[in-house]
């Protein structure tokens, strides 16, 4: 039994691994994936990639890309989730801010430095015409480390996907007052370099059933229902959410490698363009 580690997200575009996990779809292969819920996000997974703490990170693409051309020892195999994230800007439901442009020049509560809240700050603020050297930050490595900085004013807004923080806004904690689409499929899967040269096999076998999964899961019977439950939301936002989701079997092309590099470069989030080969590794 090949032992391989893998880290994601806790959130609802990964439920097809876990329903791979529960059925032993990966045993029959001989491999034994165990899985790491990342609530930090894709900052905290690039760290984990880096340091061998896991082999595979279902990872969010911006992020990815900024931290293989910052020297990260891995590689992008294939896109996971190719329709672009939803990000909701939220503010706390006490908060004197009211509109988009009420925002600038105050302070995003980011999970981490390098993660998807911070990079997405960036992309919002270019698309406002503010001046991204003027973006303030406050890290609260999570939901909850959100939830308390915009309740007690140490931040004044919050970027994450819109979906999982619905059950926040439809509470009462959180208001959203804007979202933020990426401009490029949100999802890919990395693997580290040294994992890819001793066990291309494994991986294969691993993206094969994966691909399977997602292919057909969203005519899953009653998939909404399980997703609601298991994610405390909604069905109705659930349903919304799956019609505008779309996985991936695919390759990342070399087109949507150059976009997403080229906004980064522009934003001054990169120094550099990486090749296709150095980033992207066909299994």
């Amino acid at each position: 039994m090949k032992t391989i580690k893998i880290a994601g997200v806790p959130e609802h575009f990964n439920l097809p691994w876990h329903l791979c996990l529960e059925n032993k779809e990966f045993e029959t292969q001989n491999i034994d994936l165990q899985w790491t819920d990342v609530p930090e996000g894709t900052g905290k997974m690039c760290q984990m990639l880096r340091d061998g703490e896991t082999d595979i990170a279902v990872i969010l693409s911006e992020g990815i890309v900024k931290d293989i051309v910052g020297g990260n020892p891995s590689k992008i195999v294939q896109v996971y989730v190719d329709s672009p994230l939803i990000w909701g800007i939220h503010v706390g439901a006490q908060s004197k801010f009211q509109s988009l442009s009420d925002l600038e020049n105050t302070k995003a509560a980011i999970s981490r430095l390098g993660s998807g809240s911070q990079l997405m700050a960036y992309v919002n603020a270019n698309n406002q015409n503010w001046k991204t050297a003027k973006l303030q930050f406050e890290i609260v490595n999570t939901i909850d480390g959100a939830v308390k900085a915009l309740t007690e004013g140490t931040a004044d807004y919050f970027m994450w996907e819109r979906f999982m923080t619905k059950p926040l806004v439809d509470n009462g904690t959180f208001r959203k007052i804007a979202d933020c689409p990426t401009p490029w499929p949100c999802f890919v899967i990395a693997v580290r370099n040294e994992i890819l040269e001793k066990e291309p096999e494994t991986i294969h076998a691993i993206l094969s059933i994966i691909n399977k999964k997602t292919a057909s899961f969203k005519s899953l019977p009653e998939i909404d229902i399980i997703l609601a439950k298991k994610y405390h939301q909604k069905t109705v936002d659930i349903q919304e959410w799956l019609s505008l989701t779309d996985w991936s079997q695919n390759q990342l092309s070399e087109e949507m490698l150059n976009k997403i590099q080229n906004q980064l470069l522009e934003l001054k989030i990169i120094d550099k363009i990486g090749t296709f080969d150095e980033i992207v590794k066909t299994v």
